[in-house]
């Protein structure tokens, strides 16, 4: 009540004028603060793996170094721990820097689903499925939120690649957005009940997610009852009204006083009513108080980095994954005589590129860290760096030490170059400088060990001849002790995927319709994301969804299932499980649901729970999982809601999506099934043919979508979201660019990591994100000039440019 009455009084102070000004940030990092209303400026920070806090303001800093902080594992290598209370603890950590820095709101974390394997910012995202997803997120937010630091949800929604990641239109059907897209943002929201969530920058079946009013407010707000404030990604805001109008609050960054005086002018035609405007202003207000009073409430241990560093490392250790192990040639042996191969031993790769990258406070590298436990461990080179190319003398030498070695690590995975934010993956091959290192290591005869770092999935063609594969994702700062921990069997590894590694890319169900353009992107597949197209059509992984292996073993027993509601659906689920090796080790259970036959397609099984023990030899526990309604329904297009089919439903338990150990049926109550109509008849028939989804026909896909596709062509005028690329192929276009730079902020800060995003970003930026970017020097009325010049009135474009450019000195 303190804190309404306060919000009330405070609004009733502000003028028009200033309320619009509270709709969007301070320069990069604030939220706006009005001295004599009372109301303090607080700060607001990229993460969501770290704490990456910078003091400047303007767009090219937005990619600048950062003070020092804890790089975690980010979130592909997290998800891979399916440890809920892990998660937990790493945003509680994260908070606890954040207090010390004086920040407010962290942005993360990122829950979009991993609908392909090349989207360069998967790193950043949990996993394929969104039950895993949003629960992990859950976790992470509170442990975030409870120190009194608010997190930002993103990107929502349907931000699942980067290519014209600002300007594409993804078009996906009511089913595939329901069941895939939004349901892990709906179980984050309705557990965690983040302080914000963040718009992304495409548009969403021809709305911008910032200003689309069934995702913002219809869904968000009225449907999952989120109560928080909704924050544009930096530069998503198109049409400032609209965005308000849709339910969005905050435009960020600032872009100048176009966007603030356009809604003063909205409201004063009528075009917005103001009541809309004060809700927005009082979930800011909300969002600023509640950050100023909480923290305060918290201190933080001066030693922070430290005890941070430490979290680090035994979370890295439980999200590493064993993927293969034959002959058990892991752990190794005390008196091994070691070979370690690849710069990436002495040189890591343990975060991805872009906006989320962390200034470590410390970083271990492997060589270092393996010669603690054996000293007399060699190093070879084996490849240069960062560079793809083959260096046929590295190889040589590496082989030649090998003469020695009884076991060979090698370190290989993805370069920074390879993927980042701002633009996609084309293939998934790791460079073949170390695709060569192991293949000619492997002819040594003696036992290979590769240690990946990477931010997604790639193709093994060594796979097969290798005795150990160990996937470390990007591990954090203290990645490279938690995997000597895993390697010397100090630690059993529990790590499994959260995504499915494919054979190859031509196997991912989207490998046809990624990443479209240059309007669109197509959904087709449909809800057949990840594990559910491969298990459903038959399709063989290289490593399946939920895979990971142990030092020890573990047996599965007496399933049950008992109903605690069959009204709603509630069912009660425990098995027991058994270390029956002779290591200490951890487990994660997984239960899959597959459905009944019917007349809509529905996947060969969902994951819907899953529960992690840590267990002792010959220990054994119960494990419980909880099922409700939506974990047996589907999203019907036809009836708009959820819809659970009577029938005969099967509960697997497992160790992955491909390795079911118990099984029981039991029999669900609920409606009668759809009209045999109600779907496309392609989609029923994708089990067992995995070139179906490849072959997805635009009136199949049309039927799906339940509207008739766009044309996927870009509008023969230049607007506001033309590209910067498409605007250069105008007179007007090639001279601006000329300047770009100089009016794109401070290019000099930009991490060397980063400059594959910014020069991706800058191609592929719409006009209207110079204002963003270019801070001071550029605002949306000159955005409007050159809009002009380019459409072909060059003379009368250049003179607003020159008036919008004195007038903004």
């Amino acid at each position: 009540m303190k804190t309404i009455n306060k919000i009330e009084e405070t609004l009733a102070r502000l003028t028009l004028e200033e309320k619009a000004l509270l709709c969007s940030g301070s320069g990069s990092w604030h939220l706006r603060g009005i001295e004599h209303a009372g109301i303090p400026e607080i700060q607001i920070c990229d993460g969501p793996h770290g704490l990456r806090r910078q003091n400047e303001t303007g767009g090219g800093a937005a990619l600048a170094k950062s003070d020092p902080a804890t790089c975690f594992p980010t979130a592909a290598a997290l998800a891979s721990s399916w440890n809920r209370q892990l998660l937990y603890l790493v945003g509680s950590a994260i908070a606890e820097e954040c207090i010390a820095s004086d920040v407010s709101v962290i942005l993360g974390p990122g829950a979009n689903i991993k609908r392909s394997p090349l989207c360069g910012r998967n790193f950043e995202y949990y996993s394929e499925d969104p039950f895993l997803s949003g629960e992990l997120a859950a976790s992470q937010i509170i442990g975030t939120q409870e120190k009194g630091i608010g997190t930002s949800l993103k990107h929502y929604a349907a931000n699942n690649q980067e290519y014209l990641r600002m300007t594409i239109d993804a078009l996906v059907d009511e089913r595939a957005l329901h069941e895939i897209y939004l349901s892990g943002f709906e179980r984050a929201v309705k557990q965690a009940e983040p302080w914000t969530v963040m718009c992304a920058y495409n548009s969403l079946n021809g709305d911008f997610a910032s200003e689309n009013h069934h995702l913002l407010t219809e869904l968000l707000r009225e449907d999952w009852g989120f109560k928080g404030g909704l924050v544009t990604d930096w530069g998503a805001c198109n049409d400032r009204v609209k965005g308000l109008e849709a339910g969005q609050d905050i435009e960020m960054p600032w872009s100048g006083d176009e966007n603030t005086n356009e809604i003063v002018r909205a409201v004063n035609e009528g075009r917005l009513k103001e009541e809309l405007l004060d809700q927005a202003v009082e979930r800011v207000l909300e969002l600023i108080f509640r950050s100023d009073e909480q923290k305060k409430s918290f201190t933080v241990k001066t030693d922070i980095l430290e005890i941070n560093h430490k979290i680090a490392a035994e979370a890295a250790a439980e999200c590493i994954i064993l993927l293969k192990n034959t002959g058990s040639v892991l752990p190794l042996s005390p008196d091994d005589k070691i070979l370690v191969c690849g710069a990436f031993a002495r040189k890591p790769r343990y975060q991805g590129a872009g906006s989320s990258r962390i200034n470590p406070s410390k970083l271990t590298l492997f060589m270092e860290e393996i010669r603690k436990s054996y000293p007399e461990a060699v190093f070879s080179e084996g490849y240069s760096g960062n560079s793809p190319n083959v260096d046929d003398k590295l190889i040589s030498e590496a082989v030649i030490k090998a003469g020695d070695a009884d076991k060979i690590i090698v370190t290989a995975g993805l370069p920074d170059e390879f993927e980042s934010e701002g633009f996609d993956r084309s293939h998934l091959n790791l460079p073949e400088s170390h695709n060569r290192l192991i293949s000619e290591l492997v002819k040594t005869g003696k036992p290979v060990i590769v240690c990946l770092s990477n931010g997604g999935p790639v193709e093994m063609p060594w796979n097969g001849d290798v005795q150990a594969v160990v996937e470390c994702y990007l591990a954090g700062q203290a990645g490279a002790e938690a995997l000597v921990n895993i390697l010397t069997g100090k630690v059993n590894p529990s790590g499994k995927l959260a995504e499915t590694f494919p054979v190859k890319l031509s196997d991912s169900p989207c490998y046809e319709y990624f990443p479209g353009g240059p309007r669109q992107v197509e959904y087709r597949e449909s809800i057949y994301v990840g594990y559910r197209y491969y298990t459903t059509a038959g399709v063989i992984p290289l490593y399946p969804f939920g895979h990971g292996l142990s030092y020890t073993d573990f047996s599965y027993e007496k399933l049950s299932v008992t109903a605690v509601d069959t009204a709603g659906h509630e069912y009660q689920v425990k098995v027991r499980i058994k270390n029956t090796g002779t290591f200490y080790g951890r487990e994660t259970v997984q239960l899959y649901i597959k459905p009944p036959e019917s007349f809509a397609d529905r996947p060969e099984i969902e994951l819907k729970g899953f529960e992690k023990a840590g267990l002792a030899p010959g220990e054994e526990a119960e494990l419980v999982m909880n099922l409700d309604d939506r974990s047996f329904a589907y999203y019907s297009a036809e009836k708009g809601r959820w819809l659970t089919v009577a029938g005969t439903y099967e509960i697997h338990i497992g160790a992955s999506s491909e390795d079911i150990r118990l099984k029981t049926r039991i029999e669900i109550g609920g409606e009668e099934q759809e009209s045999p109509t109600a779907e496309p008849d392609i989609y029923s028939r994708l089990k067992n043919r995995p070139e179906a989804v490849h072959s997805i026909s635009t009136s199949d896909f049309e039927k799906r979508y339940c509207r008739p596709l766009p044309e996927n062509i870009l509008p023969l005028q230049i607007n506001r979201n033309t590209t910067l690329t498409d605007f250069t192929r105008t007179l007007a276009g090639k001279l601006f660019m000329i300047a770009v730079n100089k009016m794109s902020g401070s290019v000099d800060e930009i991490d060397e990591n980063s400059a594959g995003m910014y020069d991706a970003m800058i191609k592929e930026m719409p006009l209207r994100g110079l204002a963003f970017l270019g801070g001071d020097i550029l605002n949306l009325a000159m955005v409007d000039a050159l809009v002009e010049m380019g459409n072909g009135r060059f003379f009368r474009g250049l003179f607003r440019l020159i008036k919008a450019f004195l007038k903004n000195r």
